[in-house]
């Protein structure tokens, strides 16, 4: 005779049995591989804290494409094919979309004539494996550093001086090599960036110059327009580029080359000069014009660029420096008020004075 009940209670126990044994385990896996899946995914994407807005490539009119008006669209954004497109200004009052995509690209080498995008994403891995990772540096793996890129942090800053390497050198003659990626360092972990979002925006434009130059010859011939500037979190960001004769060796050992003046320039608006005048207004005019002109002009090359998103390396204080304040603000990566707060209310001395505290 069975009991009342027993037949249930025995489905029930097979049910268990199954789930335990058969479903539980399908489910565990399937949960731990889409785990592993998202720190993938995090892991590639962490040493940007910028995202960009998303946008359908079919609302864009891409080059030879023009608007009449300026779009309404977010610029820089990134398509469904997480390819990141730019708006840019002509000369002649028309706008257009173009590819900026920052990523590992053909190798770019002046010395053996390969002008591919080169490595403009991956990180020095090896020397600073928490800053590959994240985007900012570690400072006791700061502490420690002894050797860049198989090179004595000592020889690096001699060679970084001024008529060492180069004319003007790369550091200034009271700073070392990592006194300064030191200091930036903390610069940038206060704004809440990385320096991969720093570099992006200058990726950005170098990515847009050389795709502008490589454009069919067909569009060549029908007046390809001349770009004026670049539409950049709503603002218009303007730029020069220069060549030189020669490159610029690197004092790392990389192979990372210079050959080219760029200038980056924006109008600071009302309330940003509002902002500055209320509390700078100890300063003098000339004073104010200087501060005015760090926060809204660069002069640079392009091997700086590499520099900052390998080794979070902006150079010292010399006239080739794209210091990462001047940088965001240009950019419009975050504001005046943020930046003013994030060096203690002085961005006045903050441009003025040279980094001289090694990290310890």
């Amino acid at each position: 005779m069975i009991k009342k009940g027993t037949g249930i209670e025995l489905i029930n126990c097979i049910s268990t049995a199954l789930f335990v044994n058969l479903i539980k385990p399908i489910i565990m896996y399937k949960l731990y591989f889409i785990l592993i899946f998202v720190l993938l995914c995090a892991c590639v994407n962490n040493r940007y804290k910028n995202t960009l807005p998303k946008v359908k490539t079919e609302k864009l009119k891409l080059l030879p494409e023009f608007y009449f008006e300026k779009p309404t669209l977010n610029s820089p954004s990134v398509n469904e094919n997480s390819r990141e497109l730019i708006l840019l200004k002509s000369k002649d009052g028309k706008f257009f979309w173009m590819d900026g995509t920052v990523e590992n690209g053909e190798p770019f080498n002046l010395k053996k004539q390969l002008f591919g995008k080169g490595n403009q994403f991956t990180a020095d891995d090896k020397d600073f494996p928490t800053f590959a990772k994240t985007g900012i540096h570690s400072t006791k793996e700061l502490i420690n550093t002894k050797i860049i890129t198989g090179k004595s942090v000592s020889q690096i800053t001699v060679d970084g001086r001024p008529w060492a390497s180069s004319g003007v050198g790369f550091l200034a003659e009271d700073e070392t090599i990592m006194s300064v990626i030191y200091a930036d360092n903390i610069t940038v972990d206060k704004i809440n960036l990385t320096h991969a979002d720093i570099a992006r925006p200058l990726f950005h434009f170098w990515n847009v110059a050389r795709n502008f130059d490589n454009l069919n010859p067909d569009l060549n011939a029908n007046k390809t327009p001349e770009i004026e500037a670049l539409i950049y979190n709503g603002n218009e960001v303007k730029f020069k580029i220069q060549g030189s004769r020669g490159w610029q060796e690197s004092i790392f050992n990389d192979e990372i080359l210079g050959t080219g003046h760029l200038e980056f320039w924006r109008e600071l608006n009302p309330d940003e000069l509002d902002f500055l005048q209320s509390k700078y207004s100890n300063l003098s005019p000339q004073q104010f014009q200087f501060l005015t002109n760090k926060l809204s002009h660069i002069h640079t090359g392009e091997m700086v660029f590499f520099y900052i998103n390998r080794y979070g390396f902006y150079e010292g204080h010399n006239e080739y420096r794209p210091d990462p304040i001047s940088v965001v603000i240009i950019f419009g990566l975050t504001t005046i008020e943020k930046v003013h707060k994030a060096v203690g209310g002085d961005l006045y001395s903050y441009f003025n004075k040279h980094f001289t505290q090694n990290p310890n």
